[in-house]
């Protein structure tokens, strides 16, 4: 693992982000003011400048940095989500993954995001306003913003946004509460929504410069995803404002507005200038492995996809399983796990966004709900289920798998936890989840949502940040508490974190704002504190 402060002089060392950035600053105000505009010069050079401020955005959605993926991503939601878990005692044990979070790796999620994210896509929209010739770029632009600091909100919640570059007289910049910042979500993804429907056919040069996903062929595939990203977030708060989520989600499923991702070849997957960040952490470090959830789930259904995401074990104790790590126990050394299961190497040097298999499994969802144009249920379950085993060359066996109507999450047992025993999920544990794969028309509501979120859950590998939001939000699927809880009783072990502190340093630099923010949020920004979205009762 590299230290924090590798992160952030990476931002700062390839000429590229020295020329599209405002700079790297002393404080976290200088990433939300005064961004440097774009002169006419800068604008009418081919689009050079405006597209590459839009490719460094969409390499930031989710963190290309390896150092900086790896403090803001697998440190926190790659593991809270139970995909994976860090084989290594960072810290002597006492880190993010034992509750004893660590200001200096979480900060990494704000600043990447306001550096990389919010600052280029304010210059492009800004610009954008006063050349109508740009408005697929702002449209863009508008979407990406989205993708970003939505995941920066469902972690932290109160997020500046609507204030960004806009000082109070103090300097201070004021914060959106959660239920504020997500209405402004819904209004820039309508406006993108609204300018790609009114584009012609033909594909704009400066769009094709700019499109890291789909090269730009068209609009379609793009407003397919801002789309499929309203239907996401429109059930994200769907047990919290009931209207808000309906008359959102339903937006984003009417045809007339594009559609959603429907097939593979829809899929969003980001370029990447680099290797895919889980490469070097994973090979390079050797700092994660599987979670254990992973292998209870996926081994417990004999899914097939499981060759497709992780490697068998080589450790004697465990050679030719997939054996995962339990997050959050107590490790001596790296060594004593650096043998468990690998994840496969990420040929493609992309970065998965959003793909076909979660947009029917929200349909699923939304039509559980009632909402206008969702479909049938269990149609939408089964669809996600076909798309995801054809995303890996499976198709051949999704029909036995949606037919099992018996198989069930596994009990989990670690034979070289340092204290015997104690690492352990047992046949019976309230911890071990009792759904099966198999459609059930007769299950309740809750139980139909069980099964639909464990399914994407395991579609959405190995975006752990969606799977961990999706996780707070609904409580699927079933995951393990930790063991070793070091939050001094900050953090209650049942339910686990709920969010991210805002950054230390918002205290030190835009201490009145940021205190301001913590009053939207019910309680303090310890990890602890639920999101707005995140309601104790999640009974359907």
């Amino acid at each position: 693992m590299k230290p924090f402060k590798y992160i952030f002089r990476t931002l700062c060392s390839s000429a590229a982000t020295v020329l599209l950035m405002t700079g790297c600053t002393k404080d976290f105000k200088d990433l939300n003011t005064n961004p440097i505009g774009l002169t006419k010069e800068q604008q009418d050079a081919d689009y050079t400048l405006m597209s590459a401020l839009l490719q460094q955005a969409q390499r930031f959605i989710i963190p290309e940095d390896v150092g900086t993926y790896q403090l803001a991503e697998n440190l926190t939601s790659d593991s809270y989500s139970g995909f994976m878990a860090a084989e290594a005692p960072f810290r002597s044990n006492s880190n993010n993954l034992t509750y004893s979070l660590v200001d200096g790796w979480n900060a990494s999620i704000w600043t990447s995001r306001y550096t990389n994210v919010m600052n280029p896509t304010y210059k492009v929209i800004a610009a954008a306003k006063k050349d109508p010739a740009l408005a697929d770029l702002e449209a863009f632009a508008r979407i990406v913003r989205v993708s970003a600091m939505s995941r920066v909100s469902d972690k932290i919640g109160p997020i500046i946004y609507s204030h960004y570059n806009l000082p109070n007289d103090d300097g201070t910049i004021s914060y959106d509460a959660q239920k504020d910042v997500y209405p402004l979500f819904f209004k820039d993804l309508d406006t993108a929504i609204n300018i790609l429907k009114g584009m012609p056919a033909t594909v704009s040069p400066q769009m094709k410069k700019s499109d890291l996903a789909y090269t730009s062929d068209n609009y379609q595939n793009w407003l397919r995803y801002a789309n499929t990203l309203r239907l996401r977030l429109a059930l994200r708060v769907a047990l919290i404002d009931q209207a808000m989520g309906k008359t959102q989600g339903e937006a984003a499923l009417n045809p007339a507005n594009g559609g959603l991702l429907s097939e593979n070849s829809q899929n969003c997957s980001v370029g990447l200038s680099v290797s895919h960040p889980l490469n070097v952490i994973v090979n390079d470090w050797s700092d994660t492995r599987m979670g254990a959830p992973m292998e209870s789930i996926m081994g417990g259904y004999n899914d097939p996809r499981i060759s497709k995401y992780f490697q068998k074990a080589t450790d004697p104790m465990v050679a030719g399983q997939y054996k995962g790590i339990r997050s959050g126990i107590n490790i001596d050394e790296k060594s004593r796990y650096d043998s468990y299961s690998k994840l496969v190497f990420f040929s493609q040097n992309k970065m998965q966004l959003m793909v076909a298999a979660e947009s029917w499994f929200l349909k699923a969802e939304a039509a559980l709900r009632g909402w206008a144009n969702a479909g049938d249920a269990k149609t939408n379950y089964e669809t996600g289920i076909d798309r995801s085993f054809a995303m890996y060359g499976l198709a051949s066996e999704a029909d036995a798998y949606k037919n099992d109507a018996a198989s069930k999450p596994k009990p989990y047992i670690d034979p070289k936890a340092l204290n015997a025993g104690e690492n352990d999920i047992t046949a019976g544990s309230p911890n071990l989840s009792t759904i099966t794969i198999k459609w059930n028309d007769a299950d309740n509501s809750n139980r139909k949502l069980e099964r639909i979120v464990t399914q994407k859950w395991i579609a959405l590998f190995p975006d752990g940040e969606e799977a961990w939001a999706e996780y707070r939000r609904t409580g699927y699927p079933i995951l393990f508490p930790v063991i070793a809880n070091k939050s001094a009783g900050v953090i209650p072990t049942v339910p686990g974190v709920r969010s991210i502190p805002i950054p230390q340093v918002e205290f030190t630099t835009n201490k009145s704002a940021a205190d301001a923010a913590v009053a939207t949020m019910g309680g303090p920004s310890n990890g602890a504190t639920r999101l707005w979205w995140d309601v104790v009762n999640k009974s359907f």
